[in-house]
């Protein structure tokens, strides 16, 4: 390696190194809590859905997140399922265009017909093929399901999507964008 490539390899390492850093600690600082379930703990029945066998009330959570990093112009919510038997898990919940101010959703602001999420913040289908959240389900007799809710910070002001995208889209999209996650993973079997 010529001594030109090893001076710019010493003179970047630090620099990213240092910005690895920070991001790292811009995501300790973020984080998501719910006053009805604790990171590890078990999804309430209020937060189960209703059909296909579960018997639960279908209200998305109520949520509250705390210092998104520097240069967050817009927040999304989701909810995975990375058990699901299906290739590629599943989508429970997907929002976007959330204002960066936000720190709060209340319990069924997802819920369609509901009281409204903050202006401007878009909810797609769930993979129930219902708009809005689509609570936990797992098949009967299955270990309890992982669902992971994530707050995402994002770098852009809007995504360019609308609510009739599918939820996939979105999360590629959702991941082009992010620069801070905070996330609850709570468990739920039947």
């Amino acid at each position: 390696m010529n001594s030109c490539i090893k001076f710019r390899i010493a003179i970047l390492l630090p620099v990213l190194t240092l910005a690895c850093a920070q991001l790292a600690d811009a995501d300790q600082n973020f984080t998501v809590t719910s006053p009805v379930m604790a990171d590890g703990g078990a999804l309430p029945t209020a937060q189960v859905f209703n059909g296909f066998g579960c018997q639960g009330a279908n209200l998305s959570p109520p949520l509250a997140w705390t210092a998104p990093p520097a240069g967050t112009k817009s927040l999304a919510i989701t909810m995975f399922d990375p058990d699901a038997p299906v290739k590629g898990g599943w989508w429970h919940w997907t929002v976007f265009n959330l204002p960066p101010g936000t720190r709060a959703v209340s319990e069924a602001e997802g819920a369609p017909g509901a009281k409204p999420l903050p202006d401007g913040a878009i909810q797609v289908r769930n993979d129930f093929g219902t708009p809005g959240y689509g609570g936990a389900c797992p098949p009967a007799g299955q270990a309890p399901h992982h669902y992971v809710i994530t707050i995402w910070a994002l770098n852009v002001p809007a995504l360019p999507l609308d609510a009739r995208a599918p939820g996939v889209l979105v999360n590629v999209f959702i991941d082009q964008h992010a620069i801070g996650k905070a996330t609850l993973t709570v468990l739920y079997g039947r």
